[in-house]
């Protein structure tokens, strides 16, 4: 029966979803192509006309299947004939499709040829439908669109059979379960019944690693085990753990998501590309340590390893060789893990010989259960009505029915929410899946209310391995191109917007977690949409056996593999629609197996690729007309097949990685890739603007960057019908002869234009008035959110951005380089603007200047981060005459960055939001905060290069500066003090909580409030060509910090001899690092706490000094894990 309802499930989803668009697509091209087929029209004009009777009923059946899935899983004749229908409808919907690459062909071909005389053309066209008639027998795509009509209508004479069931069932049975509308939001609060585990974890969290059993390798490092059945709540746990502010304490975190079946490489590799932000190949094991013991080395780490599973007895070896690079973290170190099974855990304490520690997650009370199914089912509704509390009164009873489980409990609050009302509660309260005592099929009776549009996205993403970390906008992508989501009837909403809203919807149904970023499934959501689609999609790594037991009904294929005869395997699969083929192994035999799939899987809609060693992808692609999606990771290919411009249904191509720094754009796509006209989204690791009549890729919604030239085939007229862009970048605007070509762009016109970039490139002298011109003629629409302007030379702003007609949705605003520009529109009163960058803009005088006689206003309401760099003659923040009302100036500022400003007179009052404030080049004498009594939210403090600057009101500020943590002062050779208060800490008794800092003058460490700083974590000396050795202070100071300083770094010191003397008392000390110090001839003692020494562009006489082999003081340093002396630049 389970395998009965999975069936039935993802067929009828299929046949519903794709019926209506596929029948009268087939009906209206079927007789269309009859036109001049006089020797089959009759025929099949009558077969198309009784399939076009028949419609009603098959919809009839096939809806109410649909919405009665208990129903259709008692009845196994009614099931065989949804799967027959569906296999109609799939094979009609290839002839359509190659039907339409025929018409998209024809008109290719007729668009480059020349048009020739009309009577040529009309004696041509006679010839042809007699030579049409006689030919139809032999005419393979006619023959084939003859044997889908026969094939669908033979399928749906049997309908007849069925629809007593409609006609039997009662009214009230046909739930109606799914609203497109979607109101408020999913609660955010998903601890419901967890804050003593929390408090648990918290607490192990802040201790230091003291455990007495931990060998001498993984001394530094503490572990702790999540345990738990599937849909505790273990990662949600976690997660909300891993985000708390306590954990910034953390040098590094990580968090790897581990599948059933895993391997050793691939989760180190996990790590370092968190680490990284880049994924390393695959290379050797030992090299992957090293990077990761590299990156780890003498770092404090927090690292969450979720969802493991105990698969076989060797497991405990492979975490061996996963964890032994860990060994090299620092002091404090913990590691997380998450799991269902005390063995597990067992397992991990043994692996790092500790002994084992658990937090264990039990089902929920059930007032617990009950208040979080309420927050899911009420999200977003404020003040329930007093009817609501009958509907409580069933929220009750379902919650006996949950198990306890918080998984299910969210997902039938998100069941419960999408309709308010008795009967629709009262129909999931007694559901006999709710009475299975199962948590499967609880998640299944989420599934089943699902709309058929959604039904099918979802069952897809059982393709996926386990933990797999979704990209939102790449799975909408693939479900586009698989045809799971259509256009709206008026084209007024693109399929990518659509998608977004069915995947917002599974989001908010608890289909999907958000994870940063990205998404990831529950391991027991991913086993429903597994089961589900279990006749249509199928997964397979290194394994022979489950391809030689494949259904038929197999649409969807996933590969990962070694073994290249497993390939060879996929060549018998005739009817697939995807296929994600991933190959670890080098075999120059590759190649000609690619081509054997890409003759046989003639079906595909979507197709990716990751491999190491390919050189080329076969120029057989051309035979995969269906194709819409591709997707490529491969390191070493230097070009695209030049086949790739003749599959006219793509909608995406996707290449990740480009080997070959001398391959260029037009030489790695095909010269007429411009033949894609369907092309949607392209994404490659370089620009592509050198693509010649770009103008005919007119659906294609990002263009990043497109260079202007005086050749045909690169005007600004390409720009005009390119409707659908999103995004869109001009370059060499000064390459526009006439401002009138500019209008030639009708950006405007492009009502999804949302990111805009304009660059001129040159900026030498040019016509002022041209350039003014040019940009008055690119009048963005006014749903433009983001806007960069590069290189304009004009002295004006455009007419566009007054406060007349201003573009009120901007978000972001960046000028650059705008040499001439001397007054700023009035940005200020843009209510959305959230982030303004100036670069480069020397005649600016003031940031808002007066308009329309309005003295006083909210100004930058929303505002969140303002650059301000290299305005040279900007003075103040307005204009004489203008202001903003008290408090109302950057009310919600976060980030205040000014550089190159010489003449501007003031800081403005500190906004009550800014954490992070610098200022370079700038030509006070000191930095005056306001006057009043508000704690002042710093974090981050950087002034740099400020010679004027005599004094810092630290310590005057001390008691308002609680949360500062980072600051940096760097070449201000006259600042002399950080406030008038010498003994701050007697005084108030209030310290600076600095956990780094980066200096350039060691006397700064002198002054208070730094001479009393007991918290530092972190300490740069830099960029100081004058210091030749430290003051006798300085050692008194490092001892102050010895139990907290855990990373020193000397860097750029041409002229420094020797290092402070205390540095053997520091205790934390775990990095010391020395680069671009060449004066420097001998270190002195260091601490033994040491794990990392690194030393680069030293003195030669040092390198000798400490050089590995025989160097004459290498035993005073011998007990430092890692080291590295270079004297090379």
């Amino acid at each position: 029966m389970k395998d009965l309802f999975c069936s039935t499930s993802i067929v009828v989803a299929m046949a519903d979803m794709f019926l209506d668009p596929i029948m009268e697509k087939l009906i209206s091209a079927g007789l269309r192509y009859l036109k001049d087929q006089a020797r089959w029209q009759k025929r099949a004009k009558e077969e198309l006309e009784k399939l076009k009777e028949i419609l009603p009923q098959i919809q009839a059946v096939v809806h109410f299947a649909s919405s009665q899935e208990r129903i259709t899983d008692q009845n196994p004749a009614l099931n065989k004939w949804l799967w027959k229908l569906r296999d109609a409808i799939d094979d009609a919907d290839d002839v359509l499709d190659e039907l339409e690459y025929m018409e998209l062909e024809k008109q290719l071909t007729k668009n480059k040829k020349l048009r020739k005389v009309r009577s040529i053309m009309k004696s041509m066209k006679k010839r042809l439908v007699k030579i049409g008639k006689r030919a139809l027998k032999i005419d393979p795509n006619l023959k084939r669109l003859e044997e889908a009509v026969q094939k669908l209508y033979g399928v749906s004479t049997n309908v007849s059979s069925f629809l007593y069931l409609v006609k039997d069932a009662k009214q009230e049975q046909q739930l109606e379960l799914y609203r497109a509308r979607e109101t408020g939001s999913s609660p955010k609060n998903d601890l419901i019944g967890r804050g003593k585990e929390k408090e648990l974890v918290m607490e192990w969290l802040g201790n230091p690693s003291n455990e007495p059993r931990g060998s001498d390798l993984y001394r530094n490092i503490s572990l702790l085990s999540i345990v738990g059945h599937g849909g505790m709540g273990k990662t949600t746990l976690l997660q909300h753990i891993y985000e708390d502010e306590m954990t910034k304490e953390f040098d590094l975190k990580m968090w790897v998501c581990v599948s059933n079946n895993f391997d050793a490489k691939e989760v180190i590799a996990d790590m370092l590309e968190l680490l990284k932000k880049e994924r390393p190949r695959l290379e050797k094991l030992e090299a992957l340590h090293e990077r990761l013991k590299n990156e780890v080395m003498s770092k404090k780490f927090l690292l969450v390893l979720d969802d493991i599973w105990e698969e076989e007895k060797w497991d405990q070896s492979k975490w061996e060789n996963v964890l032994a690079p860990l060994a090299s973290g620092g002091c404090g170190s913990k590691i997380l893990v998450t799991t269902r099974t005390d063995s597990v855990a067992l397992m991990f304490a043994n692996v790092i010989n500790k002994k084992k520690k658990i937090v264990r997650l039990e089902g929920l009370e059930e007032d617990e259960c009950l208040q979080l199914l309420n927050s899911h089912a009420f999200a977003g509704v404020e003040n329930p009505p007093d009817d609501h509390k009958k509907l409580r009164a069933i929220a009750g009873e379902i919650v006996k029915k949950l198990l306890g489980s918080p998984l299910a409990t969210k997902v039938i609050g998100g069941v419960l929410k999408e309709n308010l009302d008795e009967r629709h509660w009262r129909t999931v309260l007694e559901s006999n899946l709710l009475d299975q005592n199962s948590i499967n099929s609880i998640l299944r009776l989420s599934y089943i209310v699902l709309p058929n549009s959604l039904k099918s996205c979802f069952a897809f993403c059982g393709m996926f391995a386990q933990d797999h970390v979704f990209d939102k906008d790449d799975l909408i992508r693939m479900w586009i191109a698989l045809g799971f989501i259509h256009p709206s009837l008026d084209q007024e909403e693109i399929m990518e917007d659509i998608g977004g809203r069915y995947f917002d919807v599974l989001v908010k149904k608890n289909f999907f977690d958000k994870f940063g970023r990205y998404y990831k499934m529950h391991d027991l959501i991913h086993e429903l949409a597994q089961l589900i689609s279990i006749h249509e999609c199928l997964r397979v790594e290194n394994s022979t056996k489950l391809l030689s037991k494949i259904h038929e009904t197999l649409r969807h294929l996933s590969i990962e593999t070694t073994n290249l005869d497993i390939l060879r395997k996929i060549e018998k699969f005739k009817h697939l629609h995807s296929l994600f083929l991933v190959y670890e192994d080098s075999n120059p035999d590759l190649c000609s197996a690619l081509i054997d799939i890409f003759k046989a899987s003639r079906c595909l809609r979507l197709l990716y690729i990751r491999t190491h060693e390919l050189k080329m992808i076969p120029e057989e692609i051309r035979y995969l007309k269906h194709l819409r999606y591709l997707k490529i990771k491969i390191f070493d290919v230097t070009r695209l097949p030049r086949s790739l411009s003749n599959l006219y249904h793509l909608q995406y191509i996707i290449y990740h990685h480009w080997r070959s720094s001398g391959s260029e754009v037009d030489d790695f796509l095909p010269s007429d890739i411009n033949n894609l006209s369907n092309l949607r989204h392209m994404k490659l690791p370089k620009n592509f603007s050198s693509i010649c009549g770009i103008g005919k890729l007119k659906s294609l919604q990002e263009l990043s960057m497109f260079d202007l030239r005086d050749v045909s085939g690169y005007k600004i007229w390409e720009l005009e019908n390119m409707n659908d862009l999103c995004k869109l970048g001009i370059n060499c605007l000064e390459n526009l002869k006439d401002a009138e070509e500019a209008c030639d762009a009708q950006l405007c016109e492009k009502k999804r234009l949302t990111d805009l970039t304009l660059c001129w490139r040159s900026t030498y002298s040019r016509n002022i008035d041209l350039d003014e011109n040019v940009l008055d003629n690119l009048q963005p629409p006014k749903c433009l959110r983001n806007l960069r302007i590069k290189g304009y030379m004009g002295a004006r702003s455009t007419i566009w951005m007054n406060n007349v007609n201003p573009i009120l949705n901007l978000e972001k605003i960046e000028l650059t380089d705008c040499l001439e520009w001397e007054t700023l529109p009035p940005f200020g009163q843009l209510p959305f603007l959230k982030s303004l960058k100036l670069d480069g803009m020397p005649k600016v005088k003031w940031l808002e200047s007066k308009f329309n006689g309005n003295d006083k206003y909210h100004a930058f309401p929303l505002l969140e981060e303002l650059h301000i760099t290299k305005l040279e003659a900007l003075e103040d923040w307005f204009e004489a005459g203008v202001a903003a009302e008290d408090g109302c100036l950057f009310p919600c500022l976060i980030e205040l960055v000014l550089r190159g400003c010489p003449m501007l007179k003031e800081l403005p009052s500190l906004p009550s939001k800014l954490k992070t404030l610098e200022i370079q080049k700038i030509g006070w004498t000191t930095l005056n905060f306001c006057s009043n009594s508000n704690p002042i939210p710093l974090e981050t403090l950087e002034v740099i290069h400020c010679p004027n600057i005599t004094s810092l009101p630290l310590a005057d500020e001390i008691a308002r500066l609680a949360a500062l943590r980072y600051l940096m002062i760097i070449i201000c050779p006259n600042l002399i003090s950080l406030g008038r208060y010498r003994e701050v800490e007697t005084t108030n008794n209030c310290h600076l909580m600095l956990s780094d800092l980066e200096i350039s003058d060691p006397s700064v460490l002198l002054m208070e409030p730094l001479r009393s700083i007991a918290s530092l974590k972190e300490l740069r000396i830099m960029d100081n060509d004058e210091l030749v050795s430290f003051p006798n202070e300085a050692d008194q100071w490092f001892l102050k910090v010895r139990s907290s300083l855990s990373e020193l770094k000397f860097m750029f010191l041409e002229s420094l001899e020797s290092l402070p003397s205390s540095l053997e008392s520091l205790s934390s000390l775990q990095n010391l690092h020395i680069c671009d110090v060449p004066m420097l001839r001998e270190l002195p003692n260091l601490s033994p706490s040491l794990h990392s020494l690194y030393i680069k562009r030293c003195h030669p006489e040092l390198k000798e000094r400490y050089r590995e082999d025989g160097g004459s003081d290498r035993h005073k340093i011998a007990h430092i894990p890692s080291i590295e002396i270079s004297t090379e630049y």
